[in-house]
Formats: structure tokens, C-alpha cells, sequence
């Protein structure tokens, strides 16, 4: 008799730990991982812009000299990024990721600046140089919108997982210490152009 409750409490404790994992108590970590992973895409991107930087300034500068302000702006905003400390709890801070957009929006606005200027030297728009240059920075500020895109949508997933049923009982029960996330706002002046960084 004993051993038949005892297996019969068990077998209900295995039914009920699969049907647990099964309505979603799993959801709320899971999308959590997923938008700390789509951050740090977008984090990666935004460094491999800044990677760029350094060499198109210098390419540019050889050409054009004379366009100080400019370049300067360019170098200013960069390292206005760089000054900004980049670690997983940006994205657990409202206020800190709106500043890092800021700094980037920024920076995206200088980088435009500079291309309007390099529309003034033909040479330096034949440079083989600039040309690779040139082409890597078009082919980050696409990388930088798809992951922005991808990261913006890992955060809708988790938010939406803890504002409805069941993931907002699980968020009550179990996961109350994991925040609703902050997505990216549109920062700057410019927010609806994107850089213009096509020379033909």
C-alpha cells in the first residue's frame, strides 16, 4: 500500500514537472539569455565601427588636411564613445543605454559630416584605400541595423513573455528580480536619416 502511494506521488511529481516545463517556466530565462546575446551583438558592431575609425580619419586626413573641425568631430565623438563603460548592465539601465545611444547617434552624425567633406576631394574618392574603408563602414552601419533589429525584438519577446499569461505568473512566482528591458529610442537630431556613406 505504502509503495504504491509512493509510486504514485512520483509518477505524479514526474507528470507535473514536465507539464511545468512545458507552460513556459523555462520562457522568461531563455529570452533573457536571448537579449543579453543580441546586446552584445549590437555591442560588437558598434566596436567594429570604432575600429574602422581610426583609419578613415588618417586616410581622410591625408587628403584633407585642412578640414580640421571635422575631423576632430569625428575623433571627439569616437572617444565619447569609447568613455562610456560597456558592460551587460548597460542594458539593465535605462538611463545608461540612453547615453550610449546619444554618444552613437553622435558619433553616426560626425561620420556623416565627414563623408559630405570627402565629397569635395576626387582623389581621396578614388583612394584605394578610402574605397575599402569606405565599403566596411556601409557594410557596419547595415550590421549595426540588423543587430539593433535582432536586439529590439529579443527584448519585445521577454517583455511580452512577463506582461502575459502564464510568463507573468512565472515572473511573480520565480523571476521577480528580472526587470522589464529598454529597448533602443531614435536619439539626435537626425534620427530619421540614416549617415550618408555612398559616394556614386
Amino acid at each position: 500500500m505504502a509503495g504504491n502511494r509512493r509510486l504514485c506521488t512520483g509518477t505524479l511529481l514526474c507528470l507535473l514537472l514536465l507539464g511545468l516545463g512545458g507552460c513556459g517556466i523555462n520562457n522568461i530565462p531563455t529570452n533573457d539569455e536571448q537579449v543579453k546575446a543580441a546586446w552584445a551583438q549590437v555591442e560588437n558592431q558598434y566596436q567594429r565601427r570604432a575600429d574602422l575609425i581610426p583609419n578613415l580619419v588618417k586616410t581622410v586626413k591625408a587628403y584633407a588636411a585642412h578640414e580640421r573641425e571635422t575631423l576632430e568631430a569625428v575623433t571627439e565623438a569616437r572617444a565619447k564613445v569609447g568613455a562610456i563603460q560597456v558592460d551587460q548592465n548597460l542594458i539593465d539601465d535605462p538611463a545608461k543605454l540612453q547615453q550610449f545611444e546619444a554618444a552613437q547617434a553622435q558619433l553616426s552624425s560626425a561620420l556623416a559630416r565627414l563623408m559630405v567633406v570627402v565629397e569635395r576631394y576626387p582623389n581621396l574618392k578614388a583612394d584605394q584605400n578610402f574605397l575599402a574603408l569606405q565599403s566596411q563602414l556601409e557594410g557596419t552601419e547595415n550590421r549595426i541595423s540588423v543587430a539593433r533589429r535582432d536586439y529590439i525584438q529579443a527584448v519585445e519577446r521577454y517583455n511580452r513573455e512577463i506582461r502575459t499569461f502564464p510568463g507573468r505568473i512565472w515572473h511573480t512566482i520565480l523571476y521577480s528580480d528580472m526587470p522589464l528591458r529598454e529597448t533602443f529610442k531614435a536619439t539626435g537630431e537626425d534620427v530619421e536619416k540614416a549617415p550618408q556613406v555612398d559616394f556614386q
